[in-house]
């Protein structure tokens, strides 16, 4: 019961997100915004979105999980109301800011919510439902909001996002509880016994590598939620509705294909590929291989289908980096500094996704708003930011050297302070 209701909360996280995307036509039409302009409301939710994660985090080791979500609950539903009567483009942005610190959290505090009522061994299914609820959220976002904006007015949205929001937290405060396994959880976890200098850890290669994928990762994910929706409408010519649907098959094939990427990749593992073949190579081709499909977007001489299908293509392969990603970083990081490890490249993450849909926005705005040649430029872009990551992923990811090379270090040093 407890895995259902976050997987719910996570469906009402993303409808959050993807809304914007979704009624990018109807609100620039009806507020005279620039590409540009529109470009900055899309980027605004990841401003602050990764510190609020990171401080949200370390809030739930001190206080419990079910009051710090029914509270970022009650936060997402208010902060969709002011959207109904704003129309400056300083407020919209300041919604979206604000948005972002309140979903920021969302994943780690659901996740750490699970982690007390399951034990080590029989976490996978819940933590996989709660990912579910993600992928559900984009399937009825691209299903609802187009039919709402076209019968009701793009603003009606926010007053159902609202709703949505609120009959969750009023599920989560009937039912949710608190889980009690968190001393046994301490038990089972073995926490390494030695630390490793951050300045170790933040200049490996693995490391490094690993943040430069995820952000080419993250680079493509935000330009799917803020510029997909408008692209299809506005650069290919799809009515709202069929573009509802057009985003709704998009999120149908992409969650199945990284699903299966991932799954693919761990097969390899558990087959003796090494974990650099098996992991850091597998995600980089994934990458390289996203990104020449989102480049060829730039092509004029393709058809609509053929667009389509390489969007769908590239989004999928591209989300196999969120699975892959920190799977590398867990084989070598220390278990008491990982979290501090994975929150920098969620930071370092968030910074394509304040600049993605702004850069896409400028060369939109360039070419006319009304002009496909701007969208495809931003595809080339993105395509470009994934083939470069996939070749310095596999040039640079190779989680077996670097926990060879850590643990030399950490024995170098345990040899000094004797």
């Amino acid at each position: 019961m407890i895995a259902i209701l976050l997987a719910f909360m996570m469906l009402v996280n993303f409808l959050d997100k993807v809304v914007i995307g979704l009624v990018a036509v109807p609100m620039t039409q009806e507020l005279g915004l620039t590409p540009t302009e529109f470009g900055l409301i899309g980027g605004a939710l990841h401003w602050l979105f990764s510190i609020s994660a990171v401080v949200g985090g370390f809030l739930a080791n001190r206080r419990p999980t079910r009051t710090l979500l029914l509270g970022m609950g009650l936060f997402w539903a208010l902060i969709q109301l002011p959207m109904l009567f704003v129309s400056s483009l300083w407020m919209i942005v300041a919604c979206r800011v604000l948005l972002g610190i309140g979903e920021g959290p969302a994943s780690p505090v659901a996740t750490h919510a699970l982690y007390k009522w399951f034990p080590n061994d029989r976490r996978n299914l819940p933590v996989a439902l709660l990912h579910s609820g993600s992928a559900m959220g984009l399937l009825v976002a691209g299903a609802m909001i187009p039919w709402i904006s076209l019968n009701y007015g793009w603003r009606t949205n926010f007053a159902v996002l609202a709703a949505i929001g609120l009959v969750w937290c009023a599920l989560w405060l009937l039912l949710g509880r608190e889980g009690t396994l968190d001393n046994l959880r301490a038990g089972q976890v073995k926490l390494d016994s030695h630390r490793v200098p951050y300045r170790r850890l933040l200049t490996d290669g693995s490391v490094l590598g690993n943040y430069i994928c995820h952000f080419a990762a993250n680079w493509s994910l935000a330009l799917t939620l803020t510029w997909v929706p408008s692209y299809l409408e506005t650069g290919l010519g799809i009515d709202p509705i069929n573009t509802g649907r057009m985003f709704v098959l998009f999120v149908v094939v992409t969650t199945p294909l990284s699903l299966f990427m991932a799954w693919l990749s761990q097969r390899l593992l558990s087959r003796g590929v090494p974990s650099r073949l098996s992991r850091g190579v597998f995600v980089s081709l994934c990458l390289i291989a996203g990104g020449l499909l989102s480049a060829s977007l730039i092509l004029s001489d393709i058809s609509v289908v053929a667009r389509i299908t390489c969007l769908t293509l590239s989004g999928g392969l591209a989300l196999v980096m969120y699975s892959v990603g920190p799977a590398m970083l867990a084989e070598f990081t220390p278990s008491g500094q990982r979290g501090g490890i994975l929150a920098i490249g969620n930071a370092i993450a968030s910074l394509a996704g304040l600049s993605a849909p702004v850069v896409t926005g400028l060369l939109v705005h360039g070419a006319g708003a009304d002009h496909p040649d701007g969208y495809a430029q931003g595809f080339l872009v993105c395509g470009a930011v994934m083939v470069v990551a996939g070749l310095i992923g596999l040039r640079l990811l190779n989680p077996e050297r670097s926990r060879e090379r850590l643990r030399q270090g950490a024995s170098l040093s345990a040899c000094s302070q004797a």
